[in-house]
């Protein structure tokens, strides 16, 4: 699944069928490399929805046990959270200091939330390669 097709994806609380918010942004752990959290907007309350309280990321909804499960983020998630550490749009640089390219969009695997690719304009690069995330742009292995 890609990023993008996700964006804006309702969460429903399972145990009342209700809305508690919608994804507005990833919180990503490039060491994992992987999806630690989501950021959600028009919540009620808290605005992070860590990985390990979703109950299933799918097509039309990604479901959460109850509004409990979105909370205020903690010191871990805010230092990984915002925009200097948002994949898309930002130049992906290898360590010998090429760029490759721009991050058009990144493919995860919505079950387990591991990234799979950074989808570039010259072709896909393997998540495995990714090493941080910064305001200026995203690091990779050469």
């Amino acid at each position: 699944m890609l990023f993008s097709e996700a964006m804006g994806r309702k969460v429903v609380s399972t145990d009342t069928a209700s809305t508690v918010g919608k994804v507005s942004d990833y919180v990503v752990d490039p060491r994992l490399p992987g999806i630690v959290a989501l950021t959600l907007s028009r919540t009620p309350q808290g605005s992070a929805l860590p990985w390990g309280n979703i109950i299933a990321f799918g097509v039309d909804a990604v479901t959460v046990p109850g509004a409990a499960a979105v909370v205020e983020p903690d010191q871990y998630l805010a230092e990984l959270a915002g925009k200097p550490h948002t994949l898309r749009h930002k130049r992906v640089l290898t360590t010998s200091g090429v760029q490759l390219g721009t991050v058009l969009d990144v493919d995860f695997d919505p079950a387990m939330g591991r990234l799979a690719a950074l989808m570039l304009e010259q072709g896909p690069i393997d998540a495995a390669r990714l090493l941080g995330v910064g305001s200026y742009a995203v690091m990779v292995r050469a």
